[in-house]
């Protein structure tokens, strides 16, 4: 059998040794270098002419462990003959690391490493993953039998990204996917479960979905994908339904956002980051089947030459959901008395697909990663509803393509530089249908002709199409000029150019409303300075954003008139956050910023149905502040324990909501508010990580401040229509190696409460009348199982959602499906 030894020393990145032979005249400074650890090895095939031969050898690599941990290069220094050599190097390939960490920040590393091959008759020996201290360069060991004695070895841990964020000084919680791949829970309900999110849908699969982030909501957050605003990735649906096996970590950014994300967000921003694995040859596939005739797969796969750099990869996903399930609503009998009935849902069918292709270069001389990504997706979307739940719909529906194109390149220049830049172009067609000629009930029967086509507009029927013509660039440049300090600069111009049609406008003779000229310019510039203090316990992150916005645009108004609606912005922002880390497992984080939301597209231009252009909006803006306290302490006798506490504050100016009727509606600036909430978390990992305990809990006060104005008379009234408490509790079982080797087998349950919340202003009438969200406790039970052989896992997930069947509404009282059940399978090769 073969076995394998880690018998040099960290040696240190190209750019980072550049950068200290500049500095070789500096004082002396005290820097922590911890070297890469072993976490994923990978057995390598025992070459073919040497078994026969009955021959064992060494081949010693010098590898290349960049700063994600991945092995991009792997070069022979000792060879051994007999195709042991190509053998080590292809394993080699695979290994997957704890990036090496200076002064607690990841960088790119050599190491050189020992690879004995032994034949298969011979007794196993133990695995030894050691490494040695940083100080030094150890040669590699002479052949059996001579040279001199190894160095002392040190047993070092490091981190990964996931963690390196989570103990930064941004305000960051970072969501890991790997379970969550194995699971049947979409992307909304896996955010719902984390502290401070909540997520708010109109129904099933596919439904509109509102996404809360310490009170704030919907535009305030903004949402990307690898960096890339969202709808301009690909996913336009939202990000409740982007598919969960696609993703490798979410990142959730409170009320700071930092500056390379060129973002505008007013109550904080999160990012969906995709596998950035390159290594070798990966396949993967999953399918979902459930409750309610819902089926989600996906498929993905990648390939490296190693040779050449030449890497390419492929994904696609396919949602299909009838969201056929009951609902409880008041249905008029013969004699027009209101009764509550319950019935199914008839017109609420969602359908999505999408694939993305990338290809390119990576790991060369002149590119890290030189890489196109081309992408298409389509959905379609029936709507069984108006907003309230009160009345039917039968024939009301929207679908959406978007296609696009984006090119990243990422490149160390040198002397501490480095550099990524990604830009690219998205259509998207937006086709809006409600052309409806019957009365429909609540059992999707056809009780009569309507007076007029379409039944979400008393006016006129509906058949409009939307294009959205945008193109977007992010540019990153950092330059680390000393191993404690960096200085990031981030400039992200985003345009947009909007058209569209209507095939029933008003009157044929009048020019189409939907033609108007509309376009929107949007640059976000930052600039951010790092600095890590006193071994790195202290990192403090200072930041300073400007905002400028152009509008070119024509309004509709009543005659047939289009005025033009010019118009520009300049905003500046800053901000701060300080990271203090009292011991190994024990830190504190404070950050402020003061934020500047410019109004999105759909805001100003309005949309393809319900919503009037208003080319007046003006940029809404808050204070943002953050403290909290974190404990991780993951190895100890009794197991591994965490615990978070948060306080946060959001004050909150000129927020936009929509006002209006069922005729014409708009976004307006009507109010002022402040956000002041705590939250809070726990978690404990048994030894042996047989038991997993996890809680969460959240309260928010967010209060209207306005004196004024359309909701002047509710000054003081906590905002309507949103949750202010809320929790969420796990507890997980498992058991590896039960069944078969690299075997593990969980059992999983969840909770969530959300107590309850009026919707509507809570100063208006009598208590005991008002309308009330009542308060809800919903439990799922999952059953996994997942083995694996080397690089090669199979899993299944069973899972019982709304366990108890219990009743549960989100915003304006729309109700949810009860319980449901879903089976998971999933592969990786």
């Amino acid at each position: 059998m073969m076995r394998h030894v880690i018998c040099a020393a960290l040696v240190a990145a190209s750019a980072v040794l550049a950068e200290g032979i500049a500095r070789a005249q500096d004082p002396p400074i005290a820097e922590t270098v911890l070297p890469p650890v072993l976490v994923s090895p990978v057995e390598a095939a025992y070459p073919a002419e040497a078994l026969a031969q009955r021959v064992e050898g060494t081949v010693v690599l010098r590898l290349t462990v960049d700063a994600d941990g991945h092995v991009s290069a792997a070069e022979p220094v000792q060879s051994a003959g007999y195709g042991f050599d190509e053998a080590a190097r292809e394993a080699a390939l695979r290994f997957s690391f704890s990036p090496a960490q200076r002064n607690g920040s990841p960088v790119a590393a050599r190491i050189l490493y020992s690879y004995e091959f032994h034949l298969p008759a011979q007794a196993p020996p133990e695995k030894v993953e050691t490494s040695v201290p940083p100080a030094a360069v150890v040669p590699a060991p002479s052949p059996k039998g001579g040279g001199s004695p190894a160095p002392t070895d040190v047993t070092v841990k490091g981190k990964s990204e996931a963690d390196r964020l989570r103990s930064s000084a941004e305000a960051v919680t970072v969501v890991e996917m790997n379970r969550a791949k194995r699971e049947s829970a979409d992307l909304g309900e896996v955010l719902a479960r984390t502290q401070g999110v909540g997520v708010r849908r109109e129904g099933g699969l596919g439904s509109n979905t509102r996404f809360s982030l310490n009170g704030l909501t919907d535009d305030q957050v903004r949402f990307f994908l690898d960096g890339v605003p969202l709808e301009l990735a690909g996913y336009p649906f939202g990000i409740a339904n982007v598919p969960v096996n696609l993703l490798n970590r979410v990142e959730v950014y409170s009320g700071v956002v930092p500056v390379r994300l060129g973002a505008d967000a007013l109550g904080g921003a999160v990012n969906l980051v995709t596998d950035r694995d390159i290594r070798g040859t990966h396949a993967g596939a999953s399918y979902e089947v459930g409750s309610f005739d819902t089926h989600r797969l996906t498929l993905g796969a990648r390939h490296l030459d190693e040779g050449t750099g030449l890497f390419a990869r492929a994904n696609g996903f396919l949602d299909y959901a009838k969201n056929d399930y009951p609902v409880d609503v008041d249905v008029a009998d013969a004699r027009g008395v209101l009764t509550p009935t319950r019935v199914y849902r008839f017109h609420d069918r969602y359908r999505a697909e999408g694939g993305n292709v990338e290809a390119g270069f990576v790991d060369r001389p002149w590119a890290k990663r030189l890489l196109l990504r081309a992408f298409v997706t389509d959905f379609d979307k029936e709507y069984q509803h108006n907003v309230v739940m009160t009345v039917p719909y039968g024939g009301v529906s929207y679908d959406q393509t978007s296609m696009g194109a984006s090119l990243r390149y990422t490149q160390p220049l040198g002397h501490g530089v480095s550099l990524d830049v990604v830009g690219g172009y998205t259509r998207t067609r937006g086709h809006f249908l409600d052309t409806a000629t019957c009365v429909y009930d609540w059992f999707g029967r056809c009780t009569g002709p309507r007076r007029r086509p379409g039944e979400s507009d008393p006016l006129r029927p509906h058949d409009d199409v939307v294009f959205d013509d945008s193109g977007f660039a992010r540019f990153n440049l950092e330059w680390r000029f000393h191993h404690a300090h960096a200085l990031r600069l981030s400039v992200a111009p985003t345009y947009l150019a909007r058209t569209g049609r209507s095939q029933f406008p008003s009157d044929s003779q009048d020019r189409d409303p939907l033609s108007a000229d509309r376009k929107l310019f949007t640059l976000v510039n930052g600039l951010e300075y790092e600095a890590n203090l006193f071994d790195g316990r202290l990192q403090n992150i200072a930041f300073a954003k400007d905002y400028v916005q152009s509008l070119d645009g024509e309004e509709p108004l009543p005659g047939n008139i289009f005025q033009r609606r010019d118009r520009s912005t300049h905003r500046f922002g800053a901000g701060n956050g300080i990271r203090y880390r009292f011991s190994p497992w024990l830190y504190a984080k404070a950050s402020y910023e003061y934020a500047t939301r410019l109004p999105r597209a759909d805001e100003v231009f309005g949309d393809n149905a319900f919503i009037i252009p208003n080319l007046n909006l003006e940029p809404e803006s808050s204070h943002n502040g953050n403290l909290g306290l974190t404990f991780d302490a993951r190895e100890t006798p009794s197991g591994g324990w965490r615990a978070t506490a948060n306080a946060f504050v959001r004050e909150a100016r000129n927020l936009i909501v929509v006002l209006g009727d069922a005729r014409a509606q708009s976004y307006q600036n009507v109010y002022d508010g402040r956000s002041l909430g705590v939250e809070g978390s726990a978690g404990w990992t048994s030894p042996g990580e047989y038991v997993v305990l996890d809680g969460n809990v959240t309260y928010v006060d967010f209060r209207n401040r306005s004196r004024e104005g359309t909701f002047g008379d509710f000054e003081g009234d906590r905002i309507p229509n949103r949750p202010y408490f809320f929790g969420n509790a796990s507890m997980r079982l498992q058991m590896r190696n039960a069944l078969a080797p690299q075997d593990e087998i969980s059992l999983t349950w969840n909770s969530r409460y959300v107590h309850s919340f009026f919707r509507t202003w809570e100063s208006i009438g009598q208590t005991d009348f008002k309308k009330e969200i009542p308060s809800q406790f919903v439990h799922s039970v999952a059953l996994g199982y997942v083995v694996r052989k080397n690089a090669t896992s199979f899993g299944m997930a069973v899972e019982a959602q709304n366990l108890t069947d219990e009743a549960v509404f989100d915003f304006f009282g729309v109700q949810r499906p009860g319980r449901a059940f879903y089976v998971k399978t999933s592969a990786d090769f």
